[in-house]
């Protein structure tokens, strides 16, 4: 299969999607509605544990690490 190669870097992915979470937050404030900042931020505090809980780090070995690290 032939690797899709994307227009965008993942970091810019990541940053653009930061930049609209801030803008969200950003404007949940200035309109004085933090009861759903709060749940937002329970949501997304419960989706990182999650997501930790399940990570597989058993097979996550040193020499995976490295390799990671120079591939990029």
């Amino acid at each position: 299969m032939a690797e899709k190669t994307s227009k965008y870097s993942r970091r810019t992915i990541a940053l653009f999607g930061l930049f609209i979470v801030g803008i969200l937050i950003a404007v949940l404030v200035a309109m004085q509605q933090i009861a759903i900042l709060y749940v937002l931020a329970t949501l997304s505090l419960v989706a990182l544990l999650l997501t930790v809980a399940f990570a597989d780090l058993e097979k996550v070995g040193k020499e995976n690490i490295e390799g990671f690290a120079k591939n990029e």
